[in-house]
């Protein structure tokens, strides 16, 4: 969330981020609320203190023995019990208005972020290998899961409902590889990797900047004050929530996790095969670090190349997306999205998402860190998926084809596979080297 001062002095560029961002969002309201409820404050806290002098009185009365004062100053205080109730039942109710309002504010977006209205106004900012060229029919990545007995869609929806299906030999493994081979990277860079809880509460998804306006998003378990997490961002951000860092250097936490988001307001896209799916894996970054755009920013570029590097490793071409402000979520600051080449899309698919949220989600979850000054301030955070499978599987699968059906493995993820080079159709003799 902003600060609520910072909002009354800028609520012309709040409105102007929640339009761009295209939320129904009125920061005039909140405005409206949040002085109604300071003047409820000042006028309940004036009331308390009216009744501790009225209470005092009826003390000195009584204790001089002044029957008739005593009276008369209970009556008063009985007056002000009764106004105080109806005052404070206002003030906590516009209190409450204001915390439901504060939580819908947008964040700001950066300067440099393009405007645009979906994400088809997203700017290419680079593009990096070259895509395959066929001298046969290439197959989809569904085609070659049934070809190699590897994915099964059918039991997958017998078994869960639409968007499920069942991975199976060789695509189980490379599900597996990636992960780790992602998480290796990380280690590589310094990142602590965390095993992280599946199942939060709720105030966990609020401080992450998930609730309330993608409560549609999530799973919740029936009864309790469980949330099914849809990325171990929630998680990993929430960490450190209500303490206070060490800040000096950025800290830097990975989690490895399966996820689960609930799809709606996606029906009747990618219905077929991975790409939009209700249970899947991801290998996640989240770093923290002092409140400075400067240092931030470069981080966001640090994480963003940590994904990057990744896909060539897995030599799989690419591009890399700045997000306008249409396609921004409400917490984000300045975000980038890698689309890797997909053929049977016959373009590129979003397959990772890196964003800086300032100190909105810092806010929120009260991850703070002393200055040089002394001072506590917010800390910035900054997220990106470093891989997420199995939709990394499609282009994996279908990138590596070969005329004869068979896929090849990256040299870098053949560590993770029992060495394997490639993978064959059933019934044909595998040889590697």
């Amino acid at each position: 969330m902003l600060e609520m001062k910072w909002i009354r002095e800028n609520a012309d560029k709040v409105q102007q981020a929640a339009n761009d961002k295209r939320m129904e969002f009125d920061v005039y309201e909140l405005v409206e609320t949040d002085s109604l409820t300071r003047r409820l404050q000042q006028e309940t806290e004036a009331l308390r203190q009216a009744r501790n002098t009225l209470s005092q009185a009826v003390g000195l009365a009584i204790h001089q023995g002044i029957e008739a004062e005593a009276d008369a100053a209970k009556a008063k205080v009985a007056l002000v019990n009764e106004q105080l109730a109806v005052l404070e039942q206002e003030f906590a109710a516009a209190e409450a208005r204001r915390s439901r309002l504060l939580q819908r504010v947008p964040n700001i977006v950066s300067e440099d972020t393009p405007a645009g209205a979906s994400d088809a106004d997203n700017v290419e900012i680079r593009k990096v290998g070259a895509l395959p060229e066929w001298g046969f029919l290439p197959k989809s990545h569904i085609e070659l899961g049934e070809l190699h007995d590897m994915i099964d869609f059918r039991r997958g929806v017998k078994t869960a409902g639409t968007r499920s299906y069942y991975l199976k030999g060789m695509a189980a493994l490379l599900h597996r590889a990636v992960q780790q081979l992602a998480l290796d990277l990380l280690l590589d860079k310094g990142f602590t990797p965390l095993e992280v809880p599946l199942m939060v509460r709720e105030d966990t998804l609020v401080h992450a900047g998930f609730l309330p306006l993608g409560e549609d998003q999530v799973y919740r378990i029936a009864g309790e004050d469980r949330w099914l997490v849809g990325t171990s961002e929630a998680p990993l951000a929430n960490y450190y929530a209500g303490e206070v860092i060490d800040a000096a250097r950025p800290v830097k936490l990975a989690a490895a996790s399966s996820c689960f988001r609930s799809e709606v307001g996606s029906a009747g896209r990618d219905t077929q095969g991975l790409y939009r799916v209700h249970q899947f894996a991801k290998v996640e970054q989240v770093v923290i670090c002092k409140a400075d755009y400067a240092v931030s920013d470069l981080l966001l570029h640090e994480i963003t190349s940590n994904a990057e590097q990744l896909l060539q490793l897995l030599e799989l071409p690419y591009r890399v997306m700045a997000v306008c402000t249409g396609d921004m979520s409400q917490k984000t600051y300045k975000q980038y999205d890698i689309e890797t080449w997909m053929p049977s899309r016959g373009s590129y698919g979003e397959t990772h998402s890196s964003s800086n949220l300032g100190d909105f989600q810092a806010r929120r979850s009260n991850i703070r860190y002393r200055g040089a000054d002394g001072k506590l301030r917010y800390c910035h955070t900054l997220n990106n998926t470093a891989v997420a499978s199995p939709r990394i599987l499609i282009p994996l699968l279908e990138n590596h084809q070969q005329a004869d059906g068979s896929i090849r493995i990256p040299a870098a993820l053949q560590p993770y596979m029992r060495g394997a080079e490639r993978i064959v159709p059933p019934g044909q003799e595998e040889t590697n080297g």
